[in-house]
């Protein structure tokens, strides 16, 4: 829907925020990426429900975030989402596909957490530190990420994160507004090497957060409203089983206001553009050099954070 310039400050227009809404997406048969609605009774197939019911509805997460076609999804969960429906899928029974293909932007923010940055060895930073990924980092929960060959990388660590998702074009907007640009939240992953982030000549902070895989996010999208508050939430980590971190996001060095504030100062955020939060205390890197044990073939990776469910994926 068209957006309209307010004051060349804050873009403010007609786009609908998604409410009430838990998504997936589902990896179909023939290799696309849909939408999918966890509903009481399983997951609804939108692409399925939309073709055979002839409803317009976003067929992606992207879809849904940047064109704000939230009333076509609500009239397609009303239609076909109830008890019964022939296009409810089992969860357990579907294959997950990538919840974002291809948004706009992902920024991250580093060194985000009180006691990470007191593991480290670091300051606190007077403003958010900025980086970013690209979208060849997207992967899906519940898939193998291939690990580098050494001569890439060996040092890969773990950073699960809360990741901020933007519903509507925020630019130069106050701390106390920040929230409303926000459509949800999704649990992701800020998979690191460290010897291509810290250890090249100068640091390569984007070659060390940017290879295939690195940015693995699920299994859900969950709408702000039904999360409340960002700056409360628990979040874990497990690698095979063990608890590795185990913080809250009332840790944040900058909150989740401040960090969109910051950042939508300096460029837009659009509908559909990913903020990484950081991650807290608990990664390897904050361990004595003699324990630290990096990441390899084999390992299996659980990152959780309340409300948002646990991504699961495995090194391979």
């Amino acid at each position: 829907m068209a957006e309209t310039q307010d004051s060349g400050h804050q873009v403010q227009g007609t786009h609908e925020m998604v409410k009430g809404l838990t998504l997936v997406s589902i990896l179909q048969k023939d290799g696309t990426e849909t939408l999918g609605v966890k509903v009481p009774d399983g997951i609804l197939d939108v692409r399925a429900a939309a073709k055979a019911l002839k409803i317009s509805a976003p067929l992606t997460l992207d879809e849904l975030l940047q064109d704000g076609n939230a009333a076509g999804l609500n009239r397609l969960i009303a239609a076909a989402g109830g008890k019964g429906s022939k296009f409810l899928i089992d969860e357990s029974k579907i294959t997950y596909g990538r919840l974002f293909q291809e948004p706009g932007k992902i920024v991250c923010v580093g060194l985000n957490y009180r006691n990470h940055a007191k593991e480290i060895g670091m300051q606190f930073p007077r403003v958010p530190p900025l980086f970013n990924k690209y979208n060849n980092t997207l992967a899906a929960h519940r898939c193998n990420i291939t690990v580098p060959p050494r001569d890439i990388s060996y040092k890969l660590d773990y950073e699960t994160e809360l990741l901020v998702v933007m519903g509507k074009t925020a630019r130069n907007v106050s701390e106390a507004d920040a929230l409303n640009y926000v459509a949800g939240y999704c649990t992701g992953h800020d998979f690191s090497a460290r010897d291509l982030q810290l250890e090249l000549p100068n640091g390569q902070w984007m070659i060390g957060k940017t290879l295939d895989n690195f940015a693995p996010i699920g299994p859900y999208f969950v709408s702000a409203d039904l999360v409340g508050n960002p700056n409360t939430l628990k979040l874990e980590t497990r690698v095979n089983g063990e608890l590795r971190q185990s913080s809250n996001t009332s840790d944040f060095i900058f909150n989740t206001q401040q960090m969109i504030a910051y950042i939508s100062k300096h460029f837009p955020l659009q509908p559909g553009d990913i903020i990484f939060t950081g991650t807290p205390e608990g990664v390897i890197l904050g361990k004595p050099k003699d324990k630290q044990v990096w990441l390899k073939a084999g390992d299996h990776i659980e990152s959780t954070i309340e409300k948002l469910g646990t991504l699961q994926f495995s090194l391979v």
